[in-house]
């Protein structure tokens, strides 16, 4: 089907970031492909491949044209395909959404905030420095880091960050995809500032 875009509206980019290939599919470095792919389906919108190393579909949400981006090679380079794109689409900072995972908080907590640094997760520091700033914004979903402190080297974090979520952890795993939907639904609607009141202080952990 030929998308025809809106010139007068500006292109939302939404990017989750993840790792291709079927060994790394329900990894916790995956939760930006898994809600990504979850987001889509609800809008009834399928990824297909193209030349910028990148799975990518298209809708129209919110009044606005929007991109899904799920970058194709591994996380560390992902820069490469959403740099081209920002560029492409000729895409504002504060229109790129960044789903990603985030050691720094546990397993059921979601933070939207905009800008600030890497923190060390280098799908982000390569998204930087292609688009050449900091400025957008990110969804960072909590997979928290090893239970073990002694594991908390760079062997150890890359270990768990390619492990699968426990049993446990899957049970609020299941809520959180669907939940960073309803956050990325409110960002295009009603912005950075209400999605941020409403969800920012949310945690899975606590609720049955």
């Amino acid at each position: 089907m030929k998308i025809f875009w809106n010139r007068k509206t500006e292109t939302r980019l939404i990017v989750g970031l993840g790792n291709p290939g079927a060994k790394y599919s329900f990894t916790r470095h995956n939760i930006g492909f898994m809600c990504l792919d979850a987001y889509a389906k609800l809008q009834s919108v399928a990824f297909a491949k193209r030349r910028v190393k990148a799975q990518i579909a298209t809708a129209r949400l919110a009044n606005h044209d929007v991109v899904f981006v799920k970058p194709q090679t591994f996380m560390n380079l992902s820069g490469e395909a959403v740099g081209k794109l920002f560029r492409q689409h000729k895409v504002k900072p504060e229109n790129l959404i960044v789903v990603h995972d985030d050691l720094d908080l546990p397993v059921g907590r979601i933070r939207v905030r905009q800008g600030g640094s890497s923190g060390g997760h280098k799908g982000i520091d390569s998204i930087i420095a292609h688009i050449s700033t900091a400025e957008f914004i990110r969804v960072k979903v909590g997979i928290g880091r090893p239970q073990v402190k002694e594991d908390y080297d760079d062997n150890g974090v890359i270990d768990h960050v390619l492990s699968q979520f426990t049993p446990a952890e899957k049970t609020i795993i299941d809520k959180i995809v669907p939940m960073t939907g309803e956050i990325l639904g409110s960002l295009l609607a009603d912005g950075l500032t209400a999605t941020m009141n409403k969800f920012n202080a949310t945690d899975l952990r606590k609720q049955p």
